[in-house]
């Protein structure tokens, strides 16, 4: 896929996919091209209905170095995958209910999280901050679109975040937020198509938890040699303690692309 949908019947394609926006019913066309039959292959699943018993459908993506970095040592990350997988998280916002990023990320970026770049809704915005340490001077918290600021339940303070509500959670046995109650509550709200956009840190516990359906990890052809994990998982001792999933691969600009289906599944290391 190119920086933005140029083809007619690519165009075509993303407004099928739009209409079929958080699993709403709907038939894609048959792809007149390549970059037309991309989108509907990489993106068809994820507007699919949820299989999972929780009714919820959550999706992943990473962008990190050839190395496995996400970020310097110092936090910077701002440019490490091409522009085109810049527009297919935008893509990705634009299709599902929710966007969810931790505490980290909007301390180190300070992300808008809209469309911008796409035609398309932008989503619910969800922020992780189990200790409620964020100040709602970031621009997440500050107009555009409905955001929640997810915290722990004892952690004390108002009910509005700047112009976030915020929602709270009890911790899990380890001290910290209950992520499949998470899911719960915004199956609750009709939220059922969530999108986890990062960092490492927020994905690993998805993914440990065993609650992701589909991963996106953009692979730039960069060399960093030092800096932040992509992700961040408990401890393997062995290759097999990991997770080894079913992946398709595409071109995005100079990055490539894994699309693994998870279908829920946990690393050994998690279980």
């Amino acid at each position: 896929m190119g920086n933005l949908v140029r083809g007619a019947d690519a165009a075509v394609m993303w407004e099928a996919l739009l209409r079929r926006r958080g699993g709403k019913a709907g038939p894609l066309p048959v792809p007149a091209d390549a970059e037309a039959a991309q989108l509907a292959a990489l993106l068809g699943p994820v507007t699919a209905p949820p299989v999972a018993p929780d009714g919820m459908w959550v999706t992943a993506h990473l962008a990190q170095s050839l190395d496995g970095r996400i970020a310097t040592r110092s936090g910077v990350s701002q440019w490490i995958s091409d522009r085109a997988d810049i527009i297919h998280t935008h893509r990705l916002r634009a299709l599902h209910h929710a966007i969810l990023v931790g505490a980290g990320t909007i301390a180190a970026d300070d992300p808008q999280l809209t469309t911008r770049e796409v035609k398309g809704e932008t989503p619910v915005r969800i922020v992780l901050d189990t200790e409620r340490r964020l100040s709602p001077a970031y621009r997440v918290f500050s107009g555009g679109a409905p955001t929640l600021l997810v915290c722990a339940a004892d952690v004390a303070g108002p009910q509005r975040h700047g112009e976030a509500e915020v929602v709270r959670l009890p911790r899990d046995a380890s001290g910290r937020l209950d992520l499949a109650l998470l899911l719960r509550r915004l199956w609750q709200r009709g939220l059922t198509h969530l999108f986890v956009e990062g960092g490492g840190v927020t994905v690993g516990r998805f993914l440990a938890a065993g609650l992701l359906d589909r991963l996106h990890v953009a692979v730039a052809p960069l060399l960093i040699g030092s800096g932040l994990s992509a992700l961040v998982l408990p401890e393997a001792t062995r290759p097999e303690d990991g997770l080894r999933a079913e992946a398709k691969t595409y071109t995005l600009g100079a990055d490539t692309l894994f699309d693994l289906a998870l279908a829920r599944a946990r690393p050994a290391c998690a279980r």
